[in-house]
């Protein structure tokens, strides 16, 4: 009897619950129907707009055209943002105590962090004063209070920073999850659990609990989703850190790097968007990692101003595309590469072009008289041009003036006036007959032409010649491996880096700027007479300039651990006057050198003052496969330390051995694994195993990829299977780190697949893997 009682009792309380969380589902849905017809008003208001603007075209003006042109570029813009509507559009929600001051900012919202006095009455009560909710993009209604906080605001900093430790004033923390235009659920986090708090005069309710945990355990896509609804207060304090010189982030694997690093992109452009109109540029180390990351940006409700490029991409008009072995990546990657392509750079100058050989001789008639220039001296015209510090393609106007000077001596016509003003009009004259003779121009075309990066690393590809360039640089096992490397069809990511050097060392001459078009409609209105060449408007000057960007105003660099000296360079160039964000973990890098990587990084960096952090925490792997990955982390950085796991599924890592054939086991666990995950299964190889594993995976449908060991970076899967730890420990120097990040890429079961050199032992344990 008694224990019907108690059922009563539990099934009461149970279905009191649900009837506050319907009833509190139901408050956040009637606010979310407000946000949405307020949108639909903002909707409106843009689309007249853009039809106003229209309009003024017909005015027939320049004045109206270009007015017409840049009102129609910001209600685009306002336009699109407001038709952007992302599942969780309204995502959270903070209840405040009554502040220490009335002021209020910008958003609408009360600008006090801390609570006023009074707030909380001595018997532990106090009322809630205010109510924000966060978005991802901020909604006034039409008296200009805010229905939605910008999650970038100010105001919306309490949602991620507040604990029960340091509350703030914050009584009560909200997740909402929603899709479309619909609230599916709310959990709550209460911060000051000792107060009895009131809202509209009723006590104020709680719902759910582990908003952070119900997050991790989302089943993981192709594609990242962004943290925004989940963002911890050690996140969110590198997120918001101020943008001046160099803000370095470090923090193992899971702990959220490059979605912060995203995510502050988003808040740089909110708080700043005048001083960030330069743009900003994220560089990734795989494209990979780019499919993986570009969605997030815009469902933050930022695109355009950011650019995402992976390392390979970084140099317009070519993409890598090729793979090098460890032992090439090092010479490659390596400062001395740096020498290597100076002399290169040099060197190509004499090899003539593809139609004709050096000329090894200049003759020309002046003044009535036939006048030649040697092999021997033209090579000291050469040197003496080359000893400039212009780029070699900028120094050929050096060279052509002491090709002149060469001639003009020997001509002997320096001698016939003593008038300075006449000998300076016999030079002049001189001058601009030799130099507009066919045959000097087209010696000074063969002699001197212009240089480009593909043409010099084609020309690295040759043994004996990249030997001599590379003397005393290079040993000549590496002189053979470089230049066959260079011999195949593509470039890989250390050739993209070496293009960069190559553009930076022989430099482009000025080309003439082209004519820009009529516009259609300058035409249709009879303008064309009064603007000939019609000037840019504000908003194709902006595309243009963001197709030439070479320069960013802000550079975040995401995996920094793993950039060689030669793409800390290329990277470098590409923020000589901008603020950084780097984001890495040393424990993580695979580049065999790390001090030779810092140096170039410090280089790339100057002399800017440092803001660093560290993120402790590991929001992606379950303790389990936590531990397990830990104990390479000790092999390969003794005395690190992993990042502390805030979750336990109970799931051990498990352990296969391969048998007859390790292209069935691998196959047969991605199976298993599928059956047992919503989301996504990665199968994690030796590099040179990729296109084998592949094959292996086939017909298993799009949740499961096969992937190499330095391409696993910055992915996470639902599950994953780690084949041969021991081939992917002794691929490279770097073996033990790179293992340990494929260890580290599952948010929920880990499979790891013993190969012929593992040693398992009887419970099929590799041996790198055991205590």
């Amino acid at each position: 009897m008694a224990a019907q009682v108690q059922q009563s009792a539990d099934l009461s309380v149970h279905g009191a619950n649900d009837s506050v969380r319907d009833r509190e589902i139901s408050v956040e849905q009637e606010h979310l129907d407000r946000v949405y017809r307020r949108l639909e008003e903002k909707i409106h208001e843009a689309e007249f707009l853009m039809h106003d603007a229209a309009q003024r075209g017909h005015v027939g003006t320049p004045g109206a055209l270009a007015e017409r042109d840049a009102q129609v570029f910001r209600a685009g813009i306002h336009l699109n943002r407001l038709n952007n509507e992302f599942e969780d559009f309204l995502f959270g929600r903070v209840d405040l105590l009554q502040g220490k001051d009335g002021k209020k900012g910008p958003d609408g919202a009360y600008t006090a962090v801390e609570p006023a006095e009074g707030a909380v009455r001595p018997d532990n009560t106090a009322d809630i004063a205010e109510t924000l909710h966060i978005g991802r993009i901020g909604v006034l209604d039409e008296d200009y209070s805010p229905l939605v906080i910008d999650w970038r605001a100010p105001a919306a900093a309490p949602f991620y920073r507040s604990t029960p430790v340091d509350p703030g004033r914050v009584v009560r923390r909200r997740v909402i999850r929603s899709k479309g235009r619909r609230v599916l659920g709310v959990e709550d986090d209460l911060m000051r659990p000792e107060l009895k708090a009131t809202l509209h005069g009723e006590e104020l309710p709680v719902i759910g609990d582990g908003a952070l945990m119900a997050a991790l355990g989302q089943a993981r896509g192709h594609t990242m989703r962004d943290i925004v609804s989940s963002i911890q207060a050690e996140q969110d304090q590198v997120i918001r850190a101020p943008a001046a010189s160099v803000t370095y982030v470090e923090g193992g694997p899971g702990t959220g790097k490059t979605a912060v690093a995203l995510h502050r992109a988003a808040y740089l452009l909110y708080q700043d968007r005048r001083r960030y109109a330069g743009g900003i540029l994220i560089v990734s180390p795989t494209p990979l990692l780019v499919a993986y990351t570009e969605g997030v940006l815009p469902s933050l409700g930022e695109e355009g101003q950011v650019a995402i490029r992976a390392i390979g991409s970084l140099v317009d008009g070519v993409e890598a595309t090729l793979h090098d072995s460890p032992a090439v990546a090092r010479a490659k990657g390596s400062y001395r590469m740096l020498k290597v392509l100076r002399r290169a750079a040099r060197g190509a100058l004499e090899l003539g072009t593809d139609d004709h050989a050096l000329p090894d001789r200049l003759r020309v008639v002046a003044f009535g008289r036939r006048l030649e220039l040697e092999a021997g001296e033209l090579e000291n015209v050469r040197r003496t041009a080359l000893g400039g510090t212009a780029p070699v393609n900028l120094l050929r106007p050096r060279a052509r003036k002491l090709l002149l000077d060469a001639l003009w001596a020997k001509s002997g016509a320096a001698s016939r006036h003593t008038d300075p003003e006449l000998a300076a009009e016999l030079r002049a004259s001189f001058d601009d007959d030799v130099a507009d003779e066919d045959s000097f121009i087209a010696f000074l075309d063969a002699w001197w032409p212009e240089l480009t990066p593909k043409g010099v690393l084609t020309a690295m590809a040759d043994d004996r010649r990249l030997g001599r360039w590379a003397r005393r640089v290079l040993n000549p096992g590496e002189v053979r491996k470089v230049a066959r490397a260079l011999k195949r069809d593509g470039f890989s990511v250390h050739d993209i880096a070496m293009l960069d050097e190559l553009q930076a060392i022989l430099g482009a001459p000025a080309r003439p700027r082209k004519k820009r078009e009529l516009d259609p409609l300058d035409q249709l209105t009879g303008l064309e007479e009064l603007m000939p060449v019609r000037e840019e408007t504000q908003r194709e000057r902006a595309e243009r300039l963001a197709q030439e960007r070479t320069e960013y105003a802000h550079v975040i660099v995401d995996e920094a651990q793993d950039l060689t000296p030669m793409q800390w360079r290329m990277v470098g160039r590409r923020g000589r006057h901008a603020t950084w964000t780097v984001v890495g973990d040393p424990a993580q890098s695979s580049w065999s050198d790390p001090d030779e990587a810092a140096e170039a990084r410090d280089e790339a960096l100057g002399s800017r003052p440092r803001r660093r952090f560290e993120l402790t925490v590991n929001y992606r792997n379950p303790a389990e496969i936590a531990e397990l990955a830990a104990k390479v982390l000790a092999l390969a950085m003794p005395g690190s330390e992993s990042p502390r796991a805030v979750r336990s599924t109970g799931v051990q890592p498990r352990f296969e051995v391969a048998g007859d054939s390790l292209a069935a086991t691998v196959r047969a666990e991605a199976e298993r694994l599928l059956s047992l995950v919503d989301g996504t299964v990665g199968v994690v190889v030796a590099m040179n195993r990729r296109e084998e594993a592949r094959r292996w995976l086939a017909g298993l449908g799009d949740r499961v990829v096969a992937l190499g060991s330095l391409e696993a970076k910055g992915l996470e899967y639902d599950a994953t299977v780690v084949v041969s730890p021991a081939e992917i420990a002794d691929e490279s120097p770097a073996g033990l780190r790179v293992l340990y990040v494929a260890l580290t890429r599952a948010t929920q079961q880990l499979t790891v697949v013993s190969g012929d050199r593992d040693e398992p032992d009887a419970a099929r344990v590799p041996d790198l893997l055991r205590d």
